[in-house]
């Protein structure tokens, strides 16, 4: 049992890396989101729920200040896929594609609705 959950991991960690050196400097939001949640999801304690909520935040909103006018628009659309958009990952499958298409509907709405005049 212990030696299938080490091969899990493992296959995991090799996915994640693989996804990491695709996607370089310049990942995509699916590819952000897929390789956050396979390294959260690994560590003890963390649900799959946790992960995809910590790693929406760390994918959407950027760690760089901005103006606000742009500051409201991440975290409209982070509002709005923490939740409308988490009960798409689980504990094997990130679901970067629905996720990706989840938060671009966010993102639209809150573009819609918020920041148009």
């Amino acid at each position: 049992m212990e030696g299938r959950k080490s091969v899990r991991v493992l296959g995991m960690m090799t996915i994640g890396l693989g996804i990491f050196a695709v996607a370089g400097q310049s990942a995509s939001f699916k590819e952000c989101y897929a390789q956050c949640f396979i390294f959260c999801v690994i560590k003890p304690n963390h649900s799959a729920f946790s992960c995809s909520v910590e790693c929406l935040k760390d994918c959407i909103i950027p760690n760089s200040p901005l103006d606000t006018h742009t500051d409201t628009h991440y975290f409209c659309k982070f509002g709005c896929a923490s939740s409308l958009c988490t009960n798409l990952s689980t504990q094997h499958n990130p679901g970067g594609e629905e996720m990706e298409g989840c938060v671009d509907s966010c993102s639209k709405m809150c573009t819609t609705n918020y920041l148009s005049p």
